[in-house]
């Protein structure tokens, strides 16, 4: 059975892996360019962003999450009950008090992210204060607090800078081959089929670094929601109200939409339905309102 330890650990170590791959790739994509044109400033522009993305990666990519999703930062005065409840659950649990943002979205939902909890942040919709009452509201809260607690929100936000910087290496990787100079022989048709896989498996390596976060996530940080406030009941039911609410957040994005408590999308919209599930980084709803259904605390 995963512990909570377990996990924080096997998502920090998960953290540097990608990292490390990202940068190997990165470094691959621009040798791959320096050798297909025959200029070495290439392999030394791909070294630079390797170092540059990786650093970024974590210590600023909640940044970047926050401003795609136009977050703005509340204080105590503002919202009294959604500071209240997360300073309570942050003391209880012996954790810093997180930073704490809203989004102007009528859809109820909710993320957390930040490097360590010493610098998180956890983000809620204007929806999610208006339809949940106190106790649902507490729940949603401890779940995504549970998300800082196991540092997922660390491995969650940092596969957001990731994809994007393998599919833009990647097309840079084709352009350069399509329109540089290119080298003759054996060598440069080899480099030329490269560059189309690259071509075709740009987005699916993104995604694949998306999907790459284990779904058990949801699971833990449920569990652990419920131990926290004694009510699973209510954590459940406030998936009931996020889950019936008809319409999609305007401001997610399938580059953000697994760091969302469930996916911010709705099946029907816009006709959609195969690519968000094709996407879908969440486990099923019904499984997860189940499980809280069958806790005993």
């Amino acid at each position: 059975m995963a512990t909570f330890y377990g996990e924080k650990e096997s998502n920090i170590l998960k953290t540097w892996i990608y990292l490390t791959l990202m940068s190997l790739f990165v470094v691959a994509v621009g040798w791959g360019i320096s050798y297909y044109t025959g200029s070495y400033i290439f392999l030394w522009i791909a070294l630079a962003i390797s170092i540059f993305s990786s650093f970024y990666s974590y210590f600023y990519s909640d940044k970047l999450v926050l401003r795609m999703s136009n977050a703005k930062e509340v204080k105590k005065s503002e919202y009294p009950e959604y500071y209240r409840l997360v300073e309570n659950l942050a003391m209880s649990e012996g954790m810093p008090m997180p930073n704490l943002y809203i989004l102007n979205e009528s859809q109820p939902n909710a993320f957390a992210t930040g490097r360590n909890p010493e610098n998180s942040v956890i983000a809620v919709t204007k929806g999610l204060l208006q339809l949940m009452d106190r106790s649902e509201l507490e729940a949603v809260l401890a779940h995504e607090l549970s998300h800082i607690k196991n540092r997922d929100v660390l491995l969650s936000t940092v596969v957001v800078v990731l994809a994007a910087t393998v599919a833009f290496l990647s097309r840079i990787f084709v352009r350069s081959t399509m329109f540089g100079r290119r080298s003759k022989g054996k060598g440069g048709a080899i480099t030329l089929i490269i560059a189309l896989f690259a071509a075709i498996l740009a987005p699916l390596v993104a995604t694949v670094i998306k999907l790459a976060i284990s779904r058990k996530r949801e699971y833990l940080a449920d569990s652990s929601a419920a131990l926290m406030t004694r009510h699973p009941q209510a954590l459940a039911e406030a998936l009931e109200k996020i889950k019936n609410y008809p319409k999609s957040m305007q401001s997610a994005s399938d580059a953000t939409a697994h760091l969302y408590i469930i996916n911010p999308f709705r099946e029907d919209d816009k006709g959609q339905k195969w690519i968000h599930k094709l996407f879908a980084t969440h486990p099923p709803l019904e499984e997860r309102i189940q499980n809280l259904k069958d806790i005993d605390v």
